[in-house]
């Protein structure tokens, strides 16, 4: 058992997440007895003094199956309508479970609504915090009858790294139809083996998530992975596991070598800094150069400054959040921003010195303040 698999032994906040095909068959009826199983082995979990928070899928899959549709809606108010359907009967489904279990349960549905404003944010934090306080566990769904293109989290995936980081969750448990990460797409490399643990979330890693026609993309590796650096860049710890697998969480609370565990940086961010990681709506990209990268990659925080700006991308005004890539297009930070994307067009490669006489004025000396600027 490693260091890190042992740590998890002491983890006392859980968000776990189960994917569609965890809790449903192929003809979207519910699967009772998975659906009992982790009804069970979570409330057994929260009877050991465990605050756990559920973050499910499956409400668009249920309201097909009750709706009687051939398949699932393409349409936006298509799936909305099937998912107003849904969500009602999956948190009923939910309820009648845990509560043979004696849990009370909870329905909280997020948008990006919710946490785009610090204020919005801090009052969600305050809402789950109630309720793991009343020894609830929170069932959580985006809410898809309501949501928008532009103010949808987009995947479940994202909303468990976006619900661990507003609640300060200690471990974030991904179940789905793939039982971790290989080192090659195991549909087309029958050598492939299972990583067991991931120290560190390299580009090259992302890439291998992301390729077109991977199994990996298919299966939703690329959104696990990008909620992985999330995550553990916040000091989240996440494991990647299937969610067929017996008793799987509890065995990786135990310290198990179960599925794929993304070890977290040691660090815990300061609540503000989880804001701009986890909720803040991302307005544009900055593009830095090889030294300003490299800088950014080192230990300890660092300012950006307009000589390390090689191009922008996007329409924001100073105070939005941004996302900082380097030259292949690989995000190392996010921050919020002191010049909008038309001033940043103009004084980008340029010394602060010189932003004055770019712009006849001058607010700061740095793009993003190293104060501002959360590393992932």
């Amino acid at each position: 058992m490693t260091k890190a698999r042992t740590a998890l032994k002491k983890v006392q906040r859980i968000v776990v997440k189960v994917g569609t095909s965890t809790i449903t068959y192929p003809n979207c009826s519910r699967n009772f007895a998975r659906i009992d199983k982790l009804a069970r082995e979570l409330a057994d979990l929260h009877n050991q003094g465990k605050e756990i928070i559920l973050v499910t899928s499956g409400a668009v899959a249920v309201g097909v199956e009750r709706l009687g549709l051939k398949s699932k809606p393409k349409t936006i108010p298509g799936k909305q309508a099937a998912a107003a359907v849904g969500q009602g009967i999956l948190m009923n489904t939910y309820e009648k479970f845990f509560s043979e279990y004696g849990q009370i349960v909870a329905q909280v549905l997020l948008t990006r609504t919710e946490v785009l404003d610090r204020h919005h944010y801090t009052n969600s934090r305050n809402t789950f915090m109630t309720l793991l306080k009343q020894k609830v566990i929170p069932i959580v769904n985006e809410n898809d009858v309501v949501a928008l293109d532009d103010l949808k989290i987009g995947d479940n995936d994202n909303m468990s790294a976006l619900v661990a980081g507003i609640a300060d969750a200690d471990l974030i448990i991904l179940l789905s139809d793939v039982d971790g990460l290989y080192t090659a797409n195991p549909s087309t490399h029958p050598e492939a083996k299972l990583v067991p643990e991931v120290p560190a979330i390299t580009p090259e890693i992302e890439a291998s998530a992301g390729e077109a026609g991977s199994g990996f993309a298919t299966g939703g590796m690329a959104t696990k992975i990008q909620a992985a650096k999330a995550a553990t860049s916040s000091g989240i710890s996440l494991v990647i596991a299937s969610g067929t697998e017996e008793n799987a969480i509890t065995r990786i609370l135990s310290g198990e070598a179960v599925g794929t565990l993304f070890i977290s940086r040691e660090n815990r961010l300061q609540f503000r800094k989880r804001w701009l990681a986890f909720g803040a709506r991302v307005a544009g990209k900055l593009i830095v150069d090889a030294g300003c990268a490299k800088a950014l990659q080192k230990k300890g925080a660092c300012s950006i400054l307009p000589a390390g700006i090689a191009g922008v991308e996007g329409t924001f005004e100073a105070g939005h959040t941004v996302s900082v890539v380097d030259g292949a297009g690989h995000e190392l930070a996010r921050g919020l921003t002191h010049y909008g994307s038309a001033e940043l067009a103009k004084i980008k490669g340029h010394k602060s010195t010189e932003i004055l006489e770019l712009l006849g004025h001058k607010s700061y000396d740095e793009v993003i303040h190293r104060d501002d600027l959360i590393i992932l």
